[in-house]
């Protein structure tokens, strides 16, 4: 069991009060968190102050030997990390490592980051002035993560804004505490100065108060988050009101396009890794199978074949592809969507077996916008097909969508995919491949209701610094009085 306490300037910090994070199959409590009061968010907040005067002058080389340590001991603590995220969330052994693979990954890309923070030199029309255009670190950044890729999303949110000079703050989820707090606990071990990397857990009943305290405090300068749509619209609020910039990565309803020409075999292998890779539970995943009537009911029966293969098991005694889901109320969440579909004239191609958080992979068939499930994110093992007349069609019923993160589009005619991607309202877009993709150093992000901002790459770097203008003038203006 893990004794989750905060990580403030440094060093562990008790709370009067802790909160539990039990298994999401067994109901065993996992982790005992310290919760966090809004005295102690101050602490953090106040720490983290503290520190960034030394560490925004703290050299790339530095910064990045430092983080590369980082990266060295997160692979070291394999096991550890991997004991959490199986406990905390109920996820996979093999989700489990290829978060601590990715999270390497995105460390080693950020480090690399470090010599890359640049400017420019402007054109200027006064007589013997030297005009630049200079990134520079923000100040304090807070981080608000997410249980589903506890590793990819934590790490993600604060060590780009570390790379870039800054001192963070990281709001650990309420259903991850424990794993959240051994990526603080990591970064320190690896010699981050003291004060740059705060850890705050807080009990779930008090997420509202600590978040307002967070963003309000007159310290913070930029705050990121990841989560779902509804949250992150009462985050963005909340930092409007202090005029404070917040980069969101938000919920989706992934489309992946399977138009007339396409590799069918292809396009139900990508389906099906898309939709049900940890059960659904990836803001990327494949919500939505966009097919072209004329090849629909081949595509429809091979991608049955393929999901009714798709076993689900306890994570703990089984090596079933599909695992738990983070808690009761979500199976609750997805069986309920399903059964409205179904009332409303779907077909179950497959699935809808449960056993508690345990739910099989689930396909449904002539899905309608009448149906609560072609609109909203399921953020579970349930797929649905919607028949498309066409490739103008398709494209309809893919920008159909409040959300805008990921999408995919199949055909063996690459030009026409292209023209077809270029259509689509995302901010990510794979052509015959997966809609669940991510790599370190690509500009990950999406639009609508999924969000603004980017994480990673150059986008990466110019989220987390502030352009400002400067000038070297060496001989004096002419002033007209």
């Amino acid at each position: 069991m893990l004794d989750a306490t905060l990580l403030i300037d440094g060093a562990p910090r008790t709370t009067a009060r802790t909160f539990t994070r039990r298994h999401p199959v067994t109901g065993d409590v996992m982790t005992t968190a310290a919760a966090a009061s809004e005295a102690d968010a101050v602490a953090a907040i106040d720490a983290a102050a503290a520190a960034f005067g030394t560490w925004s002058q703290t050299g790339p080389t530095a910064r990045r030997q430092l983080i590369s340590r980082a990266a060295d001991l997160l692979r070291d603590r394999t096991s550890d990390l991997v004991a959490a995220m199986m406990n905390e969330t109920g996820a996979s052994e093999a989700w489990s490592r290829f978060n601590i693979h990715l999270t390497e990954g995105i460390m080693r890309e950020a480090a690399a980051a470090t010599t890359r923070v640049a400017g420019e030199v402007l054109a200027t029309d006064k007589p013997g002035c030297l005009s630049l255009a200079v990134r520079q670190p923000i100040g304090v950044c807070l981080a608000i993560a997410p249980w589903n890729a506890p590793l990819i999303l934590g790490m993600r949110s604060i060590i780009w804004p570390l790379a870039c000079g800054n001192s963070v703050v990281l709001k650990a989820s309420e259903l991850c505490p424990g794993t959240h707090r051994l990526l603080g606990e990591i970064l320190v071990s690896a010699g981050f100065p003291k004060g740059t990397v705060n850890v705050v857990t807080n009990a779930p009943q008090d997420a509202a108060s600590i978040v307002s305290t967070l963003i309000a405090h007159k310290a913070v300068r930029h705050i990121n988050f990841t989560g779902s749509s509804h949250t992150g619209r009462i985050i963005a609020m909340e930092a409007a009101r202090h005029l404070k910039p917040v980069l969101l990565e938000l919920g989706g309803k992934a489309p992946l396009l399977v138009l007339a020409d396409a590799d069918l075999d292809a396009a139900v292998r990508a389906a099906a890794f898309g939709a049900f890779m940890h059960q659904g539970q990836i803001c990327m995943s494949t919500e939505r199978v966009v097919v072209d009537r004329r090849v629909a009911d081949s595509f429809a029966g091979k991608f049955a074949v393929k999901a009714s293969s798709l076993t689900a098991g306890d994570p703990r005694t089984s090596n079933a592809p599909l695992g738990s889901l983070i808690g009761k109320d979500a199976a609750d969440r997805v069986d309920a969507l399903i059964d409205d579909a179904m009332a409303k004239g779907a077909k179950r191609l497959c699935g809808g077996a449960r056993n508690g958080t345990i739910m099989d992979a689930t396909v449904l068939d002539h899905v309608t916008p009448q149906m609560r499930i072609y609109h909203e994110e399921s953020f579970g093992p349930v797929a649905c097909i919607v028949r498309a007349e066409n490739d103008e069609d398709a494209i309809r019923i893919a920008n159909d969508t409040e959300y805008g993160l990921a999408a995919s589009v199949y055909s063996r005619d690459v030009s026409r995919a292209l023209g077809v991607a270029r259509r689509i309202e995302s901010g990510i877009c794979h052509i015959n491949g997966p809609t669940v993709q991510d790599e370190a150093p690509v500009p990950f992000g999406g639009v609508k209701a999924s969000g603004y901002g980017k994480f990673g790459g150059v986008d990466g770097l110019n989220a987390f610094t502030t352009l400002r203008w400067l000038t070297i003038e060496s001989q004096e203006p002419h002033y007209p009085f």
